[in-house]
């Protein structure tokens, strides 16, 4: 498992992970007022992080691209 992120794409997925996880825990848009959405979208936020986290995203993998300088 080789990495394919660079720091700028890790920190964009960091940020925009932690803000799907803990935006419909607060509620703020009410859009999450929707368990559906909510939890649709804690989800969505923690495989962003996880892979911001391991610097490897395997749907970069399997389309080719990679944002890490070598």
């Amino acid at each position: 498992m080789t990495a394919n992120l660079g720091n700028p794409d890790r920190l964009f997925r960091a940020i925009l992970g932690l803000a799907l996880i803990f935006l419909p825990l607060l509620n703020i848009p009410a859009i999450w007022s929707s368990a559906t959405l909510a939890y649709g979208s804690m989800a969505v936020g923690i495989v962003l992080v996880i892979t911001a986290l391991f610097r490897f995203c395997p749907l970069y993998r399997i389309v080719g691209i990679s944002t890490c300088k070598l």
